[in-house]
């Protein structure tokens, strides 16, 4: 077991970074509200609580189970590009590749319009009285978590670099402390704009406009008419059975066919016999995340700019042929040398009375994305179109009104044809990768929930070092570099954070679990 007990309750479960945004989808749960408007009340909590990590001015993915219909659906709410930018004009402006902050690395935001799209189709309580914990969070402070403090101290130089970013964030001139109240005076009039207009000034009115002139004044292009063009996307989730489990992810622009990748790989070894304490099992995870990850990088992009081969990627044959290319004795050489992204993210899942449940995942991708913030609304914008790359005819090449290579990926697990598993993993490339230590912790090794995600992991990056988490044995890190693995040990900042709502299949029970490597918590009722 874990370091704590799942958390175990009949009518209603939340689990999220920080507790404070618990503790609001709890609320909600309690006042009638269903799954997803506790997961709209979570994610806006989070945006001001984790300002790094996620807000408004970044994109927002779901998995949906709608008890009542038995529907399970996803929703794609992440921004496009601006309709007057390509790879061409970066070229001729001599880069090779995407910035990491400023304008340029600025896509729309899509995060508000996932919030109110989300709440039209499946809500039952308003915008408004979702948004409230959020705005007294912000209007009147929160107290900064450990993680969360730690995590803003490495940031203290990017946020220097422009002066409306630092204005907010280095309150006093410096990052705040552990305990110190934090409070975004912009940002609580901004979610009152936001909640009154259900969403309209954010796209069409005074935030549009903040935000498109932050963008400018910062070398990007985004237009009042990229904002106003912008929807969010209902899409089917892929899917792969591994082990009588019914594995969900989102379809590209996400990353999570990388997960279905390499459970499908994996499903041919007897993983059961291995020992998660030995080095045997994590060389033969890491080759499957090798393979997994070789056919993201060469084939994952929008697809509305070109045909992705989904049913040839998942389909037995490929997983078989890529099996025969693992080697059990030794580590293959690096199949994609290219450095896999950082980023930070936040994750929380909800599951109400009725046997609703929503699998949310946001981010403003690196920590506190492209550095900028709207100097008037208080807003941090996103990073992600450093997702793109300037690669000529590639799925994921720069071109206008594109959505980037998504690295957050919400996770659904079904089990004879019912809901068993809301989940998902915070940490860029690290998510795909957590997402299938956490079912093999789940299924092959009898974990529960709590265990399942606080167990140590691996982290494969690319052309860089195998991260591995520092509370593995010497043994395991000896062991693979015997098997010629290039690794180094990491702390539990390296990892993510993962939460979980697991459903009892013979009670009708909730189990929640929470990752001690975050600062958040499952609570139930």
């Amino acid at each position: 077991r874990g370091g704590r007990s799942p958390v175990m309750a009949q009518h209603g479960m939340v689990a999220a970074t920080h507790p404070l945004a618990s503790l609001a989808g709890l609320d909600v749960l309690r006042e009638g509200g269903n799954a997803v408007d506790a997961a709209i009340a979570m994610i806006a909590v989070l945006g001001v609580v984790e300002p790094h990590c996620s807000g408004p001015g970044g994109d927002l993915f779901l998995i949906l189970y709608e008890a009542r219909s038995g529907e399970v659906r996803g929703l794609n709410a992440s921004g496009r590009s601006s309709l007057n930018i390509d790879a061409d004009v970066l070229r001729r402006n001599g880069r090779d590749e995407m910035p990491k902050e400023g304008g340029l690395s600025v896509t729309v935001p899509g995060a508000v319009d996932g919030w109110v799209t989300a709440l039209d189709a499946y809500g039952s309580m308003d915008l408004g009285t979702l948004l409230a914990p959020a705005i007294g969070y912000a209007e009147k402070g929160f107290p900064v978590s450990p993680t969360v403090s730690a995590q803003w101290a490495l940031q203290e130089e990017k946020l220097l670099r422009h002066p409306s970013t630092a204005r907010i964030y280095l309150p006093g001139g410096r990052p705040p402390r552990t305990g110190e109240m934090f409070f975004q005076s912009d940002l609580a009039r901004t979610l009152r704009l936001i909640a009154e207009g259900k969403g309209e000034a954010f796209y069409r009115g005074e935030i549009a406009k903040d935000l498109v002139q932050c963008v400018e004044e910062n070398g990007g292009c985004l237009s009042p008419d990229d904002f106003e063009q912008h929807s969010s996307t209902w899409v089917q989730p892929l899917s792969t059975e591994y082990r009588g489990h019914r594995v969900l992810e989102l379809p590209p622009n996400g990353q999570g066919i990388t997960a279905l990748l390499a459970l499908n790989i994996l499903s041919g070894f007897e993983i059961s016999e291995l020992k998660p304490h030995e080095a045997p099992y994590w060389h033969l995870l890491l080759e499957s995340f090798k393979l997994a990850f070789a056919d993201r990088n060469a084939y994952l992009g929008d697809p509305g700019g070109q045909e992705i081969p989904i049913e040839q990627m998942l389909s037995p044959a490929h997983a078989e042929s890529q099996r025969t290319r693992i080697d059990l004795r030794r580590a293959s050489e690096e199949i994609s040398a290219v450095p896999l992204p950082q980023g930070n993210t936040t994750y929380l899942a909800t599951a109400d009375s009725q046997g609703n449940m929503v699998s949310l995942i946001a981010s403003l991708f690196a920590f506190f994305g492209s550095g900028l913030t709207g100097e008037k609304t208080g807003i941090a914008l996103h990073n992600r179109a450093s997702g793109f790359n300037l690669q000529p005819g590639h799925p994921n090449c720069l071109a206008p009104a594109k959505r980037p290579l998504h690295t957050i990926i919400p996770s659904f697990v079904f089990r004879a044809g019912r809901p068993s598993l809301a989940f998902g993993v915070t940490g860029a490339e690290l998510q795909p990768q957590a997402h299938v230590q956490v079912l093999l912790n789940l299924i092959d090794h009898g974990m529960d929930v709590q265990a399942a995600l606080d167990a140590p992991r691996i982290r494969y990056r690319g052309g860089d070092p195998t991260w591995v988490e520092d509370r593995h044995p010497s043994s395991v890190l000896d062991g693979l570099r015997a098997l010629g693995h290039e690794v180094e040990t990491e702390g539990f900042l390296g990892f993510g954070g993962g939460q979980g709502i697991l459903v009892d299949p013979e009670t009708g029970v909730y189990v929640g679990g929470s990752d001690s490597r975050r600062d958040g918590c499952a609570l139930g009722y």
